[in-house]
C-alpha cells in the first residue's frame, strides 16, 4: 500500500489488516446492482454468522472455487456428493448447516430473479431503491439492525432463505452499498 493511501483517514474497523483495508477502501459500501456479486455477498455474509469478517475475506478465494465462482445456477444443483466434498474442504467454513443453507439460498435466489426480473430489483426495494446515508461519528453509532433489515429478513425467511437474520441482512446492506455506514470522517464516506 502506498504512503498516501496509508495516511488516509478511514473507519477504524479494518485496523492494520491489509485485506480488511483493501475491502474497506474498494468494496464496502459501494452500491451493487450485479446479481452475481449480490449473491456472493449474501453467501459470504451467511458464512460469517458468528465469525469475524476477516476470516471470511481470507477464505474468499477458497469460497469462490468451492462454490462455482458464486454462480447460483450451479450451486442450486449441488447434490449430497458435493455437500460431503465441501465438508472436507479446509479452505472454507465447514459448517454443514451453512453449506446446506447456501444451496437452498441459491435455489430461492433463482426464484426471486424469475419473479422480479433480477435479484437487484427485489433487494433494493427494501431501501426504496436508494442508499441510506447515516452520519455515524464512531463505530458505536453504527447500528446492527434497522427497520429495513428487519423487513428484508422477514421477507427472505418467508421465501425460504436461511441464515438471513436481521443482523446478517444489515451486514449485507452495508456490504452492498444499500447503507453508507462509513464514519463521517472516513475518506470513503463522501466517495460512496
Amino acid at each position: 500500500m502506498n504512503v498516501e493511501r496509508r495516511s488516509l483517514k478511514r473507519c477504524p474497523w479494518p485496523g492494520d489488516d491489509p485485506i480488511m483495508i483493501e475491502y474497506h477502501d474498494t468494496e464496502w459500501g459501494v452500491p451493487l446492482h450485479d446479481d452475481r456479486k449480490l449473491f456472493e455477498f449474501m453467501l459470504l455474509d451467511g458464512m460469517q454468522a458468528g465469525l469475524n469478517w476477516s476470516i471470511i475475506l481470507k477464505k474468499r478465494e477458497n469460497f469462490r472455487k468451492a462454490f462455482a465462482n458464486f454462480d447460483p445456477k450451479k450451486i442450486a444443483r449441488f447434490t449430497e456428493k458435493e455437500i460431503q466434498k465441501l465438508m472436507k474442504d479446509a479452505g472454507i467454513i465447514r459448517n454443514q448447516a451453512k453449506i446446506r443453507a447456501t444451496i437452498e439460498n441459491a435455489r430461492q435466489f433463482l426464484k426471486v430473479q424469475k419473479e422480479f426480473g433480477s435479484f437487484d430489483a427485489y433487494i433494493w426495494q427494501f431501501t426504496g431503491g436508494k442508499m441510506i446515508r447515516h452520519r455515524c461519528r464512531k463505530l458505536g453509532d453504527i447500528p446492527a439492525t434497522s427497520a429495513e433489515s428487519d423487513a428484508m429478513s422477514k421477507d427472505l425467511k418467508a421465501r425460504g432463505f436461511k441464515f438471513v437474520g436481521s443482523t446478517i441482512c444489515y451486514a449485507f446492506m452495508q456490504a452492498a452499498g444499500m447503507v453508507n455506514d462509513h464514519t463521517v470522517d472516513c475518506f470513503r464516506y463522501k466517495e460512496v
